[in-house]
Formats: C-alpha cells, structure tokens, sequence
C-alpha cells in the first residue's frame, strides 16, 4: 500500500498515486516549508510561483491531522488573484474555475480538510466529472516514516499547470 502526506495541490503524480488507492498519512509529524501546504504554479512568463498556506503555529512533533490553517490574511484571495493571472488565457480555465473556486470561499478549519477537498475535485475533473472508483482514505497506522526525501514529485509544480492546459487529456494512464 502507498502512503502519501497531504499536498496543497501537489503534481500531477501525486494525483495518480490517489487514483490507484494510496492513502493520505494523517498522523505524521507535520513538516514545515514541505507540498503539506505549498504549491508551485507558472504564470504565463513561466516563472515558478510558490503559493503557502498559511497555517497556525505547529508545535515541534505536531500531528499533521491536528494543524489548523490561518486566516489572518487573506491567503484564499490571494491564490486565487494568483491562479487567475496564471492561467485564465489557457484553454480549460474557463470549464474548471467554477468547480475549484468554493474552496477558495470556505473557511476550512483544518489543512488536512482543505487538501482533501481539492484532491477530491481535481479528481473528479480528471477523470470528465464522471466518479471514479478512487476513495481518498486517511492512514491512522503511522510507522514513523518522514516523506521529505521520500518523493521526487514535491518541486514539480501543481496538477493545476495540467489541468487548465490539458483539460480532459489530463486523465493519468498508467506508466
């Protein structure tokens, strides 16, 4: 069985590895500057933007189930300011703004929560708005593992740099 940490819109690969039922590690210890709750996107000169979730101060040894995220900017405007100027003149933006957008305007509580939620619609929209026969689960056995090193795919950028370009053909084949 795969285990993966949370990732805040991780690569395209992650995405493969939830749709072939790897499971999302809950009770690790929370990592700080790590794809938990950071992406990177391209803007149209291709530059490399790093997008952070903000959140709250994480004791050292803190459960990543147990770390909330931060409002105190407006972190959820921001991205999406940043994800429209990145990719609102690509072909698929238009089809899918609408679907990713509410989560850009709920307050989630939680970071495991946000990352779920937007793992399960960018699921959805890989695979044509049709439910696939994916579940994202959560681990509860922790081994004591640390993922840093474990995964090539944590500077790729995000599924989205896919997704708004590719569209349908973003589906992941096996390799």
């Amino acid at each position: 069985m795969i285990v993966l940490p949370t990732a805040y819109l991780g690569p395209k690969s992650y995405y493969h590895a939830l749709m072939h039922g790897a499971t999302i590690e809950q009770m690790e210890s929370f990592e700080k500057q790590t794809f938990r709750n950071r992406c990177l996107i391209r803007d149209p000169k291709g530059e490399i933007i790093r997008l952070t979730v903000p959140v709250g101060k994480a004791e050292h040894k803190q459960l990543t189930k147990d770390i909330e995220i931060s409002y105190q900017t407006r972190w959820q405007h921001q991205h999406w300011i940043a994800l429209e100027s990145a990719y609102r003149n690509t072909p698929y933006f238009d089809y899918y703004a609408d679907y990713l957008k509410p989560h850009y305007e709920k307050q989630y509580k939680w970071l495991l929560d946000l990352n779920e939620g937007l793992a399960e619609t960018v699921l959805w929209l890989m695979n044509n708005g049709q439910k696939g026969d994916w579940k994202i689960s959560r681990s509860a056995d922790w081994s004591g593992q640390t993922w840093t090193d474990k995964h090539p795919w944590q500077n790729e950028l995000s599924i989205l740099d896919d997704l708004f370009e590719l569209g349908p053909e973003t589906m992941v084949k096996d390799k």
